[in-house]
């Protein structure tokens, strides 16, 4: 089990509260991210969440599209255990998987992630992009509703001070503050732009930036149709 899945499976049952005061901007971050689902025509089927924890993303998805199959992979089983109960009566898929392993059989109408991708190395991210564009249909899209790097040393240092007193003007106090610092110590930020251009190198297209908040970031991209 890695550092970051053990850390996220011992705060199971308190993390969906912590990310009220944790994610300024929560119900725009999440929102904006659930509402790129629609933007290109047609129904929205089958949608895997990476990453999906207490299932939060997925409630939202959920929300706008009542139909759509659900499949939800985490390493931490205590994670999903508490996304079935947010999304219980809903029927959903809960597949117990590192984001290096092997993605559940395609093809999705939508890939999402939200907060998770930032814990592998850059070489697993690009990696995953790959493995997630061969798992969506042709004009399919990949939402990755991201935690990102300033994109300079200055940026960043700013950024991070921003999103301290963010959080506790949305109530954190300090003991959740430094919790989340702690949890942090997994992490390995990636800026933005440089997502961006591996979303684009991979074979994406119409990749953008539709959402960004300190460093909270909506980034998505679709499948070419042909």
């Amino acid at each position: 089990m890695s550092d970051a899945i053990r850390i996220f499976a011992e705060h199971a049952a308190d993390y969906h509260g912590l990310r009220k005061h944790l994610v300024p901007g929560l119900d725009a971050f999440y929102s904006t991210a659930a509402e790129l689902l629609a933007l290109r025509t047609g129904p929205v089927e089958r949608v895997l969440d990476l990453g999906a924890g207490t299932g939060m993303f997925s409630a939202y998805v959920a929300d706008r599209h009542p139909g759509a199959e659900l499949v939800l992979l985490d390493g931490a089983e205590p994670m999903l255990a508490q996304a079935r109960g947010l999304l219980a009566p809903r029927e959903v898929s809960l597949v117990v998987a590192d984001l290096r392993d092997p993605l559940p059989a395609g093809p999705f109408d939508a890939v999402i992630s939200a907060l998770a991708i930032h814990h592998l190395d850059d070489r697993d991210k690009r990696e995953l992009n790959a493995r997630v564009l061969a798992a969506l249909r042709p004009g399919g899209v990949f939402v990755n509703a991201e935690q990102v790097r300033g994109p300079t040393e200055w940026l960043e240092h700013r950024q991070h001070e921003g999103w301290l007193n963010a959080c506790r003007r949305a109530g954190a106090d300090e003991q959740e503050l430094a919790g989340a610092l702690e949890r942090m110590t997994a992490d390995r930020h990636t800026d933005a732009e440089t997502q961006l251009r591996w979303l684009r190198e991979a074979g994406f297209a119409d990749v953008d930036c539709f959402y960004k908040r300190w460093h909270f970031a909506v980034m998505a991209g679709w499948r070419p149709e042909r």
